[in-house]
């Protein structure tokens, strides 16, 4: 319950990676609290929040091996707590550590929903500090936060790709079906997916079928016209079907010019426009 009405604060994991850390500092006496991405590779501070002391920066990569988080993640889904650095048998040796020359450690792994490692949420000081009970089920609870946050993340990704579904019919041509109200935040995603697509699939023709929407106002027809004109300049011919006969009369009156554009009742007449044409086995 209380991740619920957490994560309805967040509008997606950076932000909630922010106000986390934020929250953190206020309660917990280190100097400095960050999230950290690490592939087993390399270790890149995601973000960030030093008090006196700036001992880390955001988007410092190291290699992973020669972080305090790799220790972290090898102790495994539990708080690392680590009162000296200097003394620890994983971290004495570190450069890490003859830089800092003193200080403490705390960190666990965030995960990501397939159980994969996603990073570390870790706290950081020069100076010795302790931690209760009550301190280490924070970073827990943070961690178990985040994880979940990530997963969120990736099902909204997976909705938005079903939402806007490129369908490629043959090499160099697709088809995107329209379907449902045009809002700005469908609008933008509908433009990212076709300008990206068109150019992964290197299509010459992208057909962008209509039948699936009921009306079109103002908005809608000016994402409409944006989509053809952004294809247009990639040198994507976008052929426009399945228009009804209302709404082509809907674009008429709102002054929309689509002289520019291909535009065939349906699929089979705008493939047979382009020379190609579909045939019963």
């Amino acid at each position: 319950m209380a991740q619920a009405s957490m994560r309805a604060q967040f509008k997606n994991f950076d932000e909630a990676a922010e106000t986390i850390l934020h929250m953190m500092a206020k309660l917990l006496n280190i100097n400095t609290l960050f999230i950290a991405k690490n592939d087993r590779v390399s270790n890149e501070i995601y973000k960030v929040v030093n008090g006196d002391q700036q001992l880390l920066e955001e988007g410092t990569i190291l290699p992973f091996e020669q972080t305090y988080c790799s220790v972290s993640v090898q102790h495994g889904n539990h708080v690392l707590y680590i009162p000296d650095i200097t003394t620890h048998e994983q971290t004495k040796n570190l450069q890490v550590t003859h830089n800092l020359k003193s200080g403490s450690f705390v960190g666990i792994p965030i995960y990501t929903g397939d159980g994969k490692n996603y990073g570390t949420i870790c706290g950081l000081d020069t100076n010795y500090f302790e931690l209760s009970e009550e301190h280490m089920e924070l970073f827990e609870t943070m961690s178990a936060l985040l994880s979940y946050v990530l997963e969120l993340d990736d099902a909204q990704r997976q909705i938005q790709n079903l939402s806007v579904p490129i369908v490629p019919l043959t090499e160099r041509i697709a088809i995107l079906p329209v379907i449902g109200n045009m809002t700005r935040r469908r609008v933008e995603q509908l433009v990212e997916v076709a300008l990206v697509r068109s150019q992964e699939l290197n299509l010459d023709y992208l057909f962008v079928d209509l039948s699936g929407i009921t009306e079109m106002d103002q908005s809608a027809a000016d994402s409409l016209m944006k989509i053809t004109n952004l294809l247009n300049l990639l040198g994507v011919k976008p052929v426009l079907t399945g228009l009804r006969p209302e709404t082509v009369l809907q674009t008429n009156q709102l002054g929309i010019e689509l002289k520019h554009v291909m535009i065939e009742a349906n699929l089979e007449r705008a493939l047979s426009k382009i020379g190609f044409s579909l045939q019963k086995d």
